[in-house]
């Protein structure tokens, strides 16, 4: 039978074992819906007042435009080397062990960045993580990435899943994004077909390391992918 966003639920909600946090992480290229899945997930598995479940992205770690612009890589926002992977790395450690035995800030709120979307800018201490979350929802293109520091991040998260859409609606939505934050419609597909589909073409390139691989299909029943 085809997956559904029940079996998603249902198997996000089994991950956290024997008392322990559970971190699932949901990789794609650019515009496949991560975001979308993976504030369905949070949004569905918390109910209208549970603070188990909590959402964490990868966008938090781009290089601010400034060091961008020091590294000589402003064009290329958005490839894996304009990131700070190590931090993000780190970040994930510390969320998965935070509780476990031995943990030595189980009763603290950890503080990861978060992203701005209109100013395009990394936000410090923007995303709290209560101790009472037992599951970290991530999310983002690169989870998978076998190269640099980017190979840490695989081993802190308990699954990962692959959002998969035809390659003609990614791109739609991409550019229609791009536009939304400020782009004209010829900046917008001038980036999409350029900049991102390098990194879209990476990424897919790590689809078969997925634990899963979601369907468009999976998420008939929440909103629209962004």
């Amino acid at each position: 039978m085809p997956l559904t966003f029940d079996d998603l639920l249902t198997r996000a909600r089994a991950l956290p074992r024997g008392g322990r946090r559970a971190i699932l992480g949901i990789a794609g290229s650019p515009g496949a819906g991560k975001s979308t899945l993976a504030e369905a997930l949070v949004r569905e598995l918390n109910g209208t007042d549970g603070t188990w479940v909590a959402h964490v992205p990868m966008d938090g770690f781009h290089l601010a435009d400034a060091e961008l612009d020091r590294l000589g890589l402003r064009d290329r926002k958005g490839a894996p080397d304009t990131f700070d992977a190590a931090g993000y790395a780190a970040l994930l450690r510390r969320l998965r062990e935070q509780g476990s035995d031995g943990g030595g800030d189980a009763g603290d709120t950890v503080y990861a960045p978060g992203f701005e979307r209109v100013l395009e800018q990394p936000l410090a201490g923007a995303v709290p993580v209560p101790p009472t979350a037992r599951l970290v929802v991530t999310e983002g293109n690169y989870l998978l990435l076998g190269t640099g520091a980017w190979t840490r991040v695989r081993s802190w998260l308990d699954e990962v899943w692959f959002c998969e859409v035809p390659e003609e609606e990614r791109v739609r939505r991409l550019v229609a994004r791009h536009e939304e934050f400020g782009k004209s419609p010829e900046e917008a597909v001038a980036w999409v077909l350029g900049t991102d589909q390098r990194n879209a073409d990476l990424v897919a390139a790590t689809r078969d390391r997925a634990d899963l691989v979601v369907p468009e299909t999976a998420l008939a029943r929440v909103a629209p992918p962004r």
